[in-house]
């Protein structure tokens, strides 16, 4: 809440009211994503519609795989920004939603990746009566969601207060937790919160990097795939310092292990004798079909399946003349040059362990390259 009063809603603010500025941050912000191999996102965008737009613009026109959330919140600490009302932030979601889908609708439809998508900020900042209109419109107009849940300590202690219930039952009760919803960070949800998420279909977005800095609890990752809650990693971006995915798997694993130790030392007893830990395969899964599944994308997105969209990413290990790319070496590679070279799973976790932007060379979504650093040497 103090970032946000700091930080967050000033910048929001200064990007509402300087469209050349929105510009120019959002189109960087669609070639970072790329470059970083991130082909499909979920944003949180700014109040203002016209800001939206042209963040919707940025991901469409760069081929990034996108649901673009204008904010609605009636409640803020900052005066200068926030909507008049209630009334005033619906009409605005429905404009806005339906400006986006204008946006495309002459795009033949397997190119239409770019959606709106109802983002309520969090209980905090969102009505009563706010909250159950954007259930109804979500409900009425099939439209996706997405907002904050059980993120910090003050954040649950305050809806707890104020609410009198705590924020996954305020959502339930708005008609906010289906099967299009995404919930960010949910890191203060126990076992049985985490099982409503599942009767509602509804999905996690895990941002373990964000949530070392911002919660005081790490998020059940084991416990969730263990209920078969659909989870898919997130950056969190501002609430970082990294846009980077692979940064994200293995704050992950790290984050996910620690919690581990705990347990065995006897820490964390609430788990018993499940183990908590996950490992870098499993983190791979929650950064590509995972992700996917958590989105609600088509089916195959995030595999190699026959028939699916091509959304991928070449990755290089080595160059031809058998030198590591990037963080990469291979003391053997010159030898192993001389035979036929096989991808195993060990290369694989090295480069999961060591790989960054620079063994990357090409993006694609849906079939189109979207990004392409040129020839390796």
């Amino acid at each position: 809440m103090e970032w946000l009063n700091q930080y967050a809603f000033k910048a929001e603010e200064h990007i509402d009211a300087d469209p050349i500025l929105a510009e120019k941050v959002y189109t960087r912000l669609a070639e970072r994503l790329l470059e970083h191999g991130t082909g499909a996102v979920v944003l949180f965008g700014t109040i203002n519609e016209d800001a939206n737009l042209i963040l919707a613009n940025a991901m469409l026109s760069r081929g990034v795989r996108a649901y673009v959330g204008k904010l609605s919140m009636d409640i803020s600490s900052r005066p200068t920004y926030k909507e008049a009302s209630a009334q005033a932030s619906l009409s605005s979601a429905i404009s806005f939603s339906d400006r986006c889908h204008a946006m495309t609708a002459d795009i033949p439809e397997h190119l239409r990746i770019v959606e709106p998508i109802l983002t309520p900020r969090f209980v905090p900042t969102c009505s009563n009566e706010l909250l159950k209109g954007l259930g109804e419109l979500a409900r009425e107009k099939n439209l996706r969601v997405q907002s904050h849940l059980a993120e910090a300590h003050d954040q649950v202690q305050w809806v707890l207060s104020e609410r009198g219930i705590d924020d996954i039952d305020v959502f339930e009760q708005s008609g906010l937790l289906t099967q299009r919803t995404i919930q960010a960070h949910c890191t203060f949800l126990p076992p049985p919160s985490l099982q409503k998420l599942v009767q509602h279909g509804t999905s996690i977005a895990h941002c373990p990097l964000s949530n070392a800095y911002f919660s005081a609890e790490p998020f059940r990752l084991r416990e969730a795939l263990d209920l078969n809650v659909k989870v898919g990693l997130g950056t969190d971006i501002a609430g970082g310092y990294s846009i980077d995915i692979m940064d994200a798997m293995r704050h992950a694993v790290t984050t996910s292990r620690v919690r581990e130790g705990e347990r065995v030392v006897g820490i964390r007893k609430d788990a018993g004798d499940n183990v908590l830990s996950v490992d870098w395969k499993e983190a791979l899964y929650l950064a590509t079909t995972g992700g996917a599944q958590a989105m609600g994308l088509v089916p195959g997105v995030g595999t190699f399946a026959v028939g699916s969209p091509f959304d991928a990413q070449c990755v290089r290990l080595m160059s031809a003349e058998g030198d590591g790319i990037g963080g990469l070496d291979f003391f053997d590679a010159p030898d192993a040059m001389q035979e036929p070279w096989t991808l195993t799973e060990e290369l694989v976790e090295k480069w999961w362990c060591l790989g960054d932007v620079r063994n990357r060379s090409d993006v694609w979504v849906q079939g189109r390259t979207v990004w392409s650093k040129g020839p390796v040497g």
